[in-house]
């Protein structure tokens, strides 16, 4: 008797710490929808003028439209998309009418519509998001600057290069008739949540640990069959 209570106390302490676990990731998931929310909210926000001073913090995803003229340089940076394949951010300064160089991220471009793509002529109007991309760690590996391929965005570096403020605006249209590249607006695809798969697993788990202890506790009921005398 001692031996199924031991089971018992056993089974429902593992029982109830995974359930726990599993509700903790059901109330994280909800935090996670809220700030998703909150996000998607802030990007698709009507878009206002460029601030004087833009904070990383409370200017993120803002919305901004901007007016100007591309200058020279662009540097391309590697990613590739479902279902279309490799190829390349597009990145360009702008000069506004206010006369600032900001970096804009005009989108994608295939890998073999590189060699097509051409610098703006005239006033360009880009209506987008400002972003600090986080990329860069210890395995990003350095630009080839000689064939003028990054492998992230990094802001400081891209903004020495081409001359312009630390300032990304990350185009979600432009009045550029040029389809060879197309915008690759801010969302929240890149944010995980994952939350709710790991809920599941956690209640999994709880369903399996309960059902092996009623295994052991019954299997610790049955009466061993007693010897024959010989």
């Amino acid at each position: 008797m001692g031996r199924i209570l031991f089971l018992i106390g056993i089974g429902l302490g593992g029982a109830a710490i995974l359930i726990s676990l599993g509700v903790w990731q059901v109330q994280r998931l909800t935090w996670k929808q809220g700030i998703l929310a909150d996000i998607t909210a802030r990007i698709s926000a009507a878009p206002v003028a460029l601030p004087d001073e833009a904070d990383p913090v409370d200017d993120k995803y803002l919305p901004v439209t901007v007016t100007g003229t591309f200058d020279q340089g662009v540097i391309y940076v590697l990613v590739s998309q479902k279902q279309i394949g490799a190829g390349y951010r597009v990145i360009a300064p702008l000069v506004t009418d206010a006369g600032r160089r900001v970096l804009i991220d005009r989108g994608f471009v295939r890998d073999e519509d590189r060699g097509a793509v051409t610098q703006p002529d005239g006033s360009v109007t880009v209506t987008g998001n400002l972003h600090w991309p986080q990329e860069i760690d210890g395995f990003t590996p350095e630009p080839d600057l000689d064939r003028n391929i990054w492998f992230a965005r990094d802001l400081p570096a891209m903004a020495q290069v081409l001359n312009t403020e630390p300032l990304f605006v990350v185009a979600r249209e432009t009045s550029l008739p040029d389809a060879t590249v197309i915008p690759l607006p801010v969302d929240t695809d890149g944010i995980p949540n994952n939350h709710l798969q790991y809920a599941i697993t956690w209640f999994s788990l709880a369903l399996i640990w309960v059902g092996m202890t009623v295994v052991f506790a019954l299997r610790g009921t049955r009466r061993r069959p007693e010897r024959p005398d010989l």
